[in-house]
C-alpha cells in the first residue's frame, strides 16, 4: 500500500478540436469554475482536426486565473526542447505562475515523420527525451551565468543565453510505460503520467515499484514524484464497471486509487460539461475529504516534507530539521532541493543557509521562531532579499522567508484617510501597482524588487522621498512578531514605543509581518534619466546639490558616479523624479539639473509611478561580500572634494548620492528611531573590500559627513561601536532600553544590532 503524501489535484483532460474553437476554451473556464485545478490538452500536431495544443493553451491561460494549464503530453519530436523551455517561462511569467510541462517522446511517427521530422527508434526517443530534459532545465537555470553549451546526439546548443526563468518551478511530468522510460521519470522528471485505459491490471502497482526502486537509487525519494493519471468513465445511477457507476462509487475507487496506488492528481479526459461540473463540484471534494481524513489517522507525512538520501546528505550540522512542525516542513528549502538554487542567495551577496523557511501566516512566522531560537546556527529575515548587508542569507544558518507574506490591499481609514497594508514579502513594485489606479503613492527607494518589510522598518529614502518623505513617516501602523512569539499589533495606540522603533532600527524588535502606510495622492509623474560628464567631480557634485536644495519639494533626484576608468571620463547619472503633472516646471527644473556639468545624454517621460519603480527578478544569485560605507551631509560644498577623492582612491566600484531633504525634515529626529532629520543628502559607496573602503572612507569622508544609513553601511559594528552611535544618534539610549524590554537575548541580532540596556 503506497501513498506519498501529495496534495491532491484534479482537473480535466480536453480535446483541441478546431470545428467549434471556442468550445475547449468554455470547457477550461468551466473547469476554474467547478473548483478544478488543472486543464490539460492532447497534442497532436499531425491532427487537421485539432486546433495547435499550444496555442490553445496560452489562449485558455489568458481566458482563466486559477487553473494550472499543460500539454498532456507535448510532442517533443516536434517542439524543439530550447523553445519549448522559452515557451513554458513566457507562460508561467504571463498566467503568474500556472504552467506545467507534459512531455512525451512521441508516437505515431509515420504521422511525425510526414511533419518533416526523422523517425527515431524507441531507444532514440528516449535518449532525446532525456537531453531535452537537461536542455529545458539548464535554460531555466538563470543563477548560472554562462551560456549553455550541450553536445548531444539529438540536440545541440553552442552558447545559448539562459532565461528567462519560469516564476515557478515548472514540473515536468512525463508519458512513460516501458521499464527505460519509468526509470528516466524517477531519476529527471517530477511526475509520472499514464493514462488508465492504457494499463493492466497491476501496471500501476508495477510502474510505481519500477519508479520508487529507481529513484532511490538516484539518491531522490519516491515522493518527490507526483503521481498522476488520466481517467475516463462515465456517472450513471447504477455501477456498471469500474470507474462507471454513481458518485459514490467514483469516490470509493479514486480514493482507494490516492491511498493504495499514490495517485495524487486525478484528470479526467471528457468534453461532457455535465460530467466535469459533477466531477468538480461533488466527486472531487468528496475525494479529498476522504484522503485527508484517513491520512489524519495514519499520520501521512507530507510529499513536500520527504527527501531522498542525495538530498539529506547536504544537510547541515546543528539544524534539528526533523523538529518542524508540518506546516513549516511543507515549504521548507533545504540544501539539497531544486529551489535553493534560487532562494540561497540575496540580490548582491552569496549565502549557504542550512535550512529556510517560507512561513505563511503570522503564526506560522511565530513558529518558525520559536524553531530557529532553539537552534545554535545564525538567523536572517528575508522580506525581498535586497539587504546590501547581505545579513538575510547566512552561511550554514536558518533564514526566515516572508516572500509569502505579500498581499497589498487597500483599506478604509476611521479619519478618511485611505491606508494600504502591505505584508513584509510583498515588494514596492507591487504595493505601487496595487495604488496607482487610486491615484496613490508611497515613497518607496528606487527599485521595485525591494520587499516592503527591510525598506519599512529601516528608513526608505526614494524617488519621492523630497515629496512625501521617508516610507517610515508614512507607517501608520504594524504587525509584528517578537523575540519571544507574540504577534502583535503596534502603532501609536497600541504599544507606543515599540512602533516609535519599529520605524528606524530595522530588525532589532521583531520581525515586521505587515504595515499599515497612509499613502499620498499622485498622478503620473516626470521621470528622467540624465547623463553628465564628471570630469570636474567635485564641481558637478556642488552644482547639482545646489540645485536640488533650491528645488520645490516636488522634485527628488539620484546621483550614480561612475569614477573615471581605463581612458573613459568620469560619468554621472540621475535619475530624478517630479512628482507633478506640471510640465513646464518639471522642465525647468530638469533645464537646471542639465547645466551642473556637460550634457552626454537625456530622456524623460510621463508615466505612472509604478513604471518608475518596475518588478525585478526574486531568484537573485548573489555577488559575493560587497563592503559599502554610507554617511549623510547637510550641504555637498566641502563633502564633494573629499567624495571624488574616495572615487578616485579606485577602491569603490559603485558611488551614488540620494537626496533626503524636503518632507524628510518635517518630522523632529526622536518622532521616529531615524533620527536623520536635517541632512539633505545620503552619499554611499560600495567595493569588494571592507578593509580597504574604510581606510579610504574613514580618512576621507570624517569631519563631512554626520550619521549613517544602516541599509547601506557593512563596517562592523562589533569592531566599531560608534558607528551604532552614527546610525541612531540621540535615539540609541531609548533604542537600547526598548531593547531591553523586547529582545533581552538579542535574537535579532543580524543586522546594526543594538546592546540591551
Amino acid at each position: 500500500m503506497t501513498d506519498y503524501g501529495h496534495d491532491l489535484t484534479f482537473g480535466t483532460f480536453l480535446t483541441p478540436q478546431a470545428a467549434n474553437p471556442q468550445a475547449p476554451v468554455a470547457l477550461a473556464q468551466l473547469t476554474e469554475q467547478v473548483g478544478l485545478d488543472l486543464v490539460t490538452l492532447q497534442d497532436h500536431p499531425y491532427q487537421p482536426s485539432f486546433l495547435d495544443t499550444w496555442t490553445l493553451l496560452t489562449w485558455i491561460a489568458a481566458q482563466t486565473e486559477r487553473v494550472t494549464v499543460a500539454g498532456n503530453v507535448l510532442n517533443l519530436p516536434l517542439r524543439p526542447p530550447a523553445v519549448l523551455a522559452k515557451s513554458l517561462a513566457s507562460l508561467d511569467l504571463l498566467s503568474g505562475g500556472r504552467a506545467a510541462l507534459g512531455l512525451g517522446a512521441g508516437a505515431f511517427w509515420d504521422a511525425i515523420e510526414a511533419m518533416g521530422t526523422p523517425r527515431r527508434t524507441p531507444g532514440e526517443a528516449v535518449d532525446a527525451l532525456t537531453e531535452a530534459i537537461e536542455v529545458i532545465r539548464e535554460l531555466w537555470d538563470t543563477t548560472n551565468p554562462r551560456p549553455l553549451r550541450i553536445e548531444g546526439e539529438h540536440y545541440r546548443l553552442t552558447g545559448a543565453k539562459r532565461g528567462p526563468a519560469p516564476k515557478n518551478d515548472v514540473p515536468i511530468w512525463l508519458g512513460a510505460y516501458k521499464p527505460r522510460m519509468l526509470r528516466l521519470v524517477a531519476q529527471r522528471a517530477d511526475g509520472w503520467l499514464p493514462s488508465l485505459a492504457y494499463l493492466k491490471d497491476g501496471d500501476l502497482a508495477r510502474g510505481n515499484a519500477t519508479i520508487d526502486a529507481a529513484a532511490e537509487k538516484a539518491g531522490r525519494h519516491p515522493a518527490e514524484i507526483r503521481r498522476l493519471l488520466n481517467i475516463n468513465g462515465a456517472v450513471s445511477p447504477t455501477s456498471q464497471g469500474y470507474l462507471n457507476g454513481p458518485v459514490e462509487q467514483w469516490v470509493e475507487e479514486l480514493t482507494a486509487l490516492a491511498l493504495t496506488d499514490g495517485i495524487g492528481t486525478f484528470i479526467l479526459g471528457t468534453d461532457d460539461p455535465a460530467f466535469i461540473a459533477t466531477f468538480g463540484e461533488e466527486i472531487a471534494p468528496a475525494v479529498r475529504d476522504a484522503v485527508g481524513k484517513e491520512r489524519g489517522v495514519r499520520g501521512t507525512t507530507p510529499a513536500t516534507a520527504q527527501r531522498g538520501s542525495a538530498a539529506l546528505a547536504k544537510r547541515r550540522d546543528g539544524i534539528d530539521y526533523d523538529g518542524l512542525s508540518p506546516a513549516l516542513a511543507a515549504t521548507a528549502v533545504e540544501p539539497g532541493d531544486r529551489a535553493y538554487a534560487g532562494m540561497q542567495h540575496n540580490y548582491l551577496r552569496a549565502g549557504s543557509p542550512g535550512l529556510i523557511l517560507q512561513p505563511q501566516t503570522p503564526v506560522e512566522v511565530a513558529h518558525a521562531l520559536a524553531f530557529a531560537r532553539e537552534q545554535e546556527v545564525p538567523l536572517g529575515v528575508r522580506s525581498g532579499g535586497h539587504g546590501i548587508s547581505g545579513k538575510s542569507t547566512n552561511d550554514g544558518g536558518l533564514v526566515l522567508d516572508l516572500r509569502a507574506l505579500a498581499s497589498v490591499e487597500v483599506l478604509d481609514s476611521a479619519e478618511g484617510s485611505p491606508l494600504v497594508r502591505a505584508g513584509a514579502g510583498a515588494t514596492w513594485a507591487k504595493v505601487a501597482e496595487t495604488l496607482t489606479p487610486h491615484g496613490l503613492a508611497i515613497s518607496s527607494g528606487d527599485y521595485g524588487g525591494v520587499g516592503v518589510g527591510g525598506l519599512a522598518t529601516t528608513g526608505g529614502v526614494g524617488l519621492l522621498g523630497r515629496t512625501f518623505g521617508l516610507t517610515i513617516d508614512r507607517v501608520r501602523a504594524a504587525q509584528v512578531v517578537t523575540a519571544d512569539g507574540q504577534i502583535l499589533h503596534a502603532s501609536p495606540e497600541e504599544h507606543p514605543d515599540l512602533f516609535w522603533g519599529l520605524r528606524g532600527a530595522g530588525g532589532n524588535l521583531g520581525i515586521v509581518t505587515s504595515v499599515d502606510i497612509e499613502p499620498m495622492p499622485l498622478g503620473d509623474v516626470v521621470f528622467s534619466q540624465m547623463s553628465l560628464d564628471a570630469t570636474d567631480t567635485a564641481g558637478l557634485l556642488q552644482r547639482w546639490g545646489a540645485v536640488v536644495e533650491s528645488a520645490p519639494r516636488e522634485l527628488t533626484s539620484f546621483l550614480i558616479l561612475s569614477p573615471a576608468r581605463r581612458g573613459q571620463p568620469a560619468v554621472a547619472q540621475l535619475m530624478t523624479v517630479v512628482a507633478s503633472d506640471d510640465t513646464e516646471m518639471a522642465v525647468r527644473q530638469l533645464e537646471r539639473l542639465a547645466d551642473a556639468g556637460p550634457l552626454l545624454g537625456h530622456q524623460a517621460y510621463q508615466l505612472p509611478y509604478a513604471q518608475v519603480v518596475r518588478a525585478g527578478d526574486r531568484n537573485h544569485s548573489g555577488g559575493g561580500t560587497p563592503a559599502v560605507r554610507s554617511t549623510l551631509v547637510t550641504h555637498l560644498d566641502g563633502a564633494a572634494d573629499a567624495f571624488a577623492r574616495v572615487a578616485d582612491s579606485g577602491v569603490a566600484y559603485f558611488l551614488q548620492i540620494r537626496a533626503t531633504g524636503g518632507a524628510s525634515h518635517d518630522l523632529a529626529p526622536d518622532a521616529t528611531a531615524y533620527p536623520h532629520r536635517h541632512q539633505n543628502f545620503l552619499l554611499s559607496a560600495m567595493g569588494a573590500n571592507q578593509e580597504r573602503l574604510d581606510g579610504v572612507w574613514d580618512g576621507e569622508m570624517v569631519g563631512h559627513g554626520e550619521g549613517l544609513y544602516l541599509s547601506f553601511d557593512t563596517a562592523d559594528t562589533g569592531a566599531r561601536p560608534d558607528l551604532l552611535e552614527a546610525a541612531f544618534g540621540s535615539n540609541l539610549p531609548r533604542l537600547k532600553q526598548l531593547k531591553r524590554d523586547w529582545d533581552p537575548s538579542n535574537v535579532f541580532s543580524g543586522n546594526f544590532p543594538i546592546p540591551p540596556a
